[in-house]
């Protein structure tokens, strides 16, 4: 017998435009056990933080990947991500990143570019709500 599969609903409605590879929005059902990752940043097991934003947004998802392994729970269980960058320029190789580990149904995402991480050499941070039965 395998898990019972959790029912998410994702809802893009044709009124509201979607101008990427994420949903408006993520309805999980009732009684789904969540799991709420905080932000992780390009920095690898030894405590390194990789250097430039590519090597850095690949380890950034790693991390979380080892993040959601521990609770249980993988890639696809991801229902919303909220990424963190520190320059315009770097939005379309995060969506590259991205989607080495994200793919259909794509969660409800949101990006924001700010001033500054934790460490000033930091250039990505992603944080992500997944949900399972």
């Amino acid at each position: 017998m395998g898990e019972p599969k959790l029912a998410i609903k994702y809802h893009n409605p044709k009124s509201v435009s979607l101008s990427g590879k994420y949903s408006l929005a993520a309805e999980v059902e009732p009684g789904a056990r969540y799991l709420y990752v905080s932000g992780q940043v390009g920095v690898d097991s030894r405590g390194k933080l990789q250097q430039g934003f590519d090597k850095q947004a690949v380890q950034t998802w790693k991390n979380i990947g080892q993040v959601l392994k521990a609770g249980g729970m993988g890639y696809k269980d991801i229902v919303k991500i909220t990424t963190f960058l520190t320059d315009s320029r770097y939005v379309v190789p995060n969506r590259a990143a991205r989607d080495q580990f994200i793919s259909e149904p794509y969660p409800a995402s949101t990006l924001l570019v700010v001033a500054g991480l934790a460490d000033p050499a930091m250039l990505v941070e992603i944080e992500v709500v997944a949900a399972k039965a």
